[in-house]
């Protein structure tokens, strides 16, 4: 892969720094630059003004940083211009960030869909706070992968002035610290500025997830935060070697209450403690200045999906490559006739590993690799270096083992098509359009697809054979096997098509009309890239649908 040398100016020096130094450097200039936007596009609005609550970050009069979350009615977001976001609401009461929001302050946002796994972040400031809404500017939008999401399904409940309090501490008391210490989910604040008008400037706010207990309570003063693999922006660790500053934010679903933390975080890059982590990269080292407990303060709550009675028991296990292995799994109880829920092509399965044990399952979602016409599940699973689900499940899970799992889910389906296809895949993103060119067999067998499958050489080309083999069942699919870094034992014009790297320019010279409807799957910063690019052909925002990984 190709990729420029020139610094983006979408980090600022921390970013840059922390990149540099995990050698993503290069490769986020490049998408950084186009995968990181100064407006909000027409998806993200649609996402947002859909959201029931926003997660935001903020500092308060002291400097201190916080993050909070802001709910309504779906709707109580919404934009005037794409680089404008209104909230029709203000902090509850006893908020840390009651009295934040003022005309200038910087913000971090993201929002986060707990059923189906997105999540788009968002930088910028407030423009105006008329006491009663919030209005914010933006200087920095972009899509998030979906790793480490718990998913969750929400619901409105009503608040009780009565019932609702806000209490603060200076340590946790022993309830705080059974509360984080079964937490699966956080979110967390951090902001660094330049002395330039640096567009990366300002607040931050960010997800991070993990099994029940991830975060480690060391004492009354001290958390342990596990950083596991993202996006490669690296954003909050590189606000906090710049600025250490930190705020974090836990939910508990059940009761709608809030636990807001602010303190100072120090990086851990390579002491022998990040091993007592399983698929940390480093961690985040967190002393507490000042708590703040918010108690039935929140008009929701969420639960979990119900899970697949018995699970799913595993009948069939194949190595696709060097790297990547499927799972057969078909239903374990068979009272129901063993018949599975159904499920759409483009969605995926939640997980559930009993990786350590005596301690909670890990979860982990896999997109289904199969037809939906098939009386079977099949994911195809990419193991990571310091993957723990991946691990287990190449190492410990073989036929007759039984997995727990919840019905599959996603809104990354195919739709009806009325005009022709495109695929596009980076490595183990061809695991949900495979599942999409089977249904397309089934449904319209004649339709024109184009399929452009990316990887990076002839060793890692999972699921490949059986995308051969649908493209002698569909007649009118067209296939470009793209390498970026092909090796020696690789025959260009027979085990690929070309090399390099999959880009709109591509995708153009290869197709007739650029008049599509647009399927990707890969990482974060490629689809957010590739989406730009697209764009700046003329390919309209609403013809693209993609699930970054």
């Amino acid at each position: 892969m190709t990729l420029s040398n020139k610094p983006s100016s979408a980090f600022h020096k921390g970013e840059v720094q922390v990149q540099k130094r995990v050698g993503m450097h290069e490769e986020m200039a490049y998408w950084g630059a186009k995968a990181i936007r100064p407006f909000f596009i027409e998806q993200h609005r649609l996402f947002f003004s859909e959201l029931p609550f926003a997660v935001v970050s903020a500092t308060d009069s002291r400097g201190k940083p916080w993050v909070t979350l802001l709910a309504g009615k779906q709707g109580f977001m919404h934009f005037p211009d794409d680089k404008t976001l209104h909230f029709a609401t203000q902090p509850v009461p006893g908020d840390a960030l009651a009295e934040a929001f003022v005309e200038g302050a910087d913000i971090g946002l993201i929002g986060i869909e707990l059923s189906n796994r997105r999540r788009n972040r968002a930088t910028g400031s407030i423009a105006n706070n008329d006491g009663q809404s919030i209005t914010f500017k933006v200087s920095q939008s972009f899509g998030n992968c979906p790793q480490y999401i718990s998913e969750r399904v929400w619901e409105y409940r009503e608040t009780n002035p009565n019932t609702m309090s806000a209490t603060c501490h200076h340590r946790l008391t022993d309830s705080l610290q059974k509360w984080i210490a079964s937490a699966d989910t956080l979110f967390i604040g951090s902001g660094y500025k330049e002395e330039s008008e640096h567009r990366s400037n300002g607040m931050d706010a960010s997800h991070r997830g993990g099994s029940p207990g991830f975060v480690k309570v060391l004492n009354k003063r001290q958390l342990v935060l596990p950083d596991y693999s993202g996006n490669n922006f690296f954003n909050t660790i590189g606000n906090l070697i710049l600025n250490p500053l930190v705020g974090l934010l836990f939910l508990d679903f059940e009761k709608g209450n809030m636990l807001q933390i602010t303190g100072r975080a120090e990086v851990d890059w390579d002491s022998d403690k990040i091993q007592q982590h399983p698929g940390a990269h480093r961690l985040l080292n967190i002393e507490i200045e000042e708590i703040v407990e918010l108690t039935a303060v929140l008009p929701l709550r969420w639960s979990l999906p119900n899970s697949i009675q018995g699970g799913l028991r595993v009948t069939k296990k194949t190595i696709e490559s060097e790297s990547v292995t499927s799972f057969e799994l078909a239903a374990n109880d068979l009272t129901n006739s063993g018949k599975l829920p159904s499920f759409y092509a483009g969605q995926h399965l939640p997980i559930k590993l009993p990786v350590f044990e005596g301690k909670p399952s890990i979860e982990r979602t896999y997109s289904l690799s199969n037809s939906p016409m098939d009386d079977h599940y099949r994911i195809s699973v990419k193991r990571e270096a310091q993957g723990i689900g991946s691990g287990y499940l190449h190492d410990h899970i073989e036929v007759g083992d039984v997995i727990e799992a919840r019905k599959p889910n996603g809104d990354f389906t195919l739709k009806y098509a009325t005009k022709p296809i495109v695929f596009i895949s980076a490595g183990i993103g061809i695991t949900p359009l495979l599942s999409m060119l089977y249904s397309l067999i089934h449904t319209q067998k004649s339709w024109p697809v184009y399929f452009f499958y990316g990887a990076r050489h002839g060793n890692e080309t999972p699921l490949l054979n059986e995308v051969r083999k649908c493209q002698q069942q569909h007649p009118s699919l067209r296939l470009d096997v793209v390498f970026s870094q092909p090796n020696a034992q690789g025959l260009l014009g027979v085990d690929y098509n070309r090399q390099g790297r999959i880009d709109a320019k591509l995708v153009q010279q290869h197709l007739p009309d650029l008049n599509a409807d647009y399927y990707l799957c890969g990482p974060t910063g490629f689809l957010n890239g590739l989406t730009t690019e697209l764009e700046e052909l003329g390919v309209k925002r609403s013809a693209i649908y993609y699930e970054s990984f």
